[in-house]
């Protein structure tokens, strides 16, 4: 359950808002924030704050790359596969980050550290190819600049979750 403290303001930022569904992805990215992920009892909850039913938030939360329906490892790696990432080395960087990393796209390593996605786009074209790690942008990135970056992650030398929502 999220704490009173977050969920006694957004109950009444929700009741003042002429439109509460207008809300809906702040709220879904507030609990996301709260459990790791969008569970089936967060939909709920959300669901009940909102006032929407499941199917629409559940409509919502598979739409949007950055709204996680399963557990995701503490650093989310958004690839860019867009048409200028891909002309500048998308795919070497996934295959790179898959080999490195002991993963294919769309699974999390063994230790929960790393979630590893391909995103249709970032808008960080002219830093191509690019990718987000928890919401920081990188780029242009290659196979060196990759590990140096794991490393820091690994390191905690970079903090876990810059905010996203």
């Amino acid at each position: 359950m999220v704490p009173e403290k977050i969920l006694i303001p957004l109950k009444l930022r929700i009741e003042e808002a002429e439109f509460p569904r207008e809300l809906a992805i702040e709220v879904l990215f507030l609990l996301q924030k709260h459990y790791g992920y969008l569970s089936d009892a967060a939909l709920a909850q959300g669901s009940e704050l909102l006032g929407m039913t499941l199917l629409e938030l559940e409509e919502l939360a598979t739409f949007y790359d950055f709204l996680f329906r399963s557990p995701v490892g503490q650093y989310v790696i958004h690839v860019c596969d867009s048409t200028i990432c891909w002309m500048f080395g998308h795919q070497s960087l996934i295959d790179h980050l898959s080999r490195t990393l002991g993963i294919r796209p769309g699974e999390t390593t063994r230790d929960g550290l790393f979630t590893l996605l391909p995103v249709c786009c970032i808008g960080y074209c002219d830093h191509a190819p690019a990718m987000l790690i928890n919401g920081k942008l990188y780029g242009p990135v290659d196979p060196f600049k990759i590990e140096v970056i794991l490393d820091d992650l690994r390191s905690g030398a970079v903090s876990p979750k810059p905010e996203m929502a």
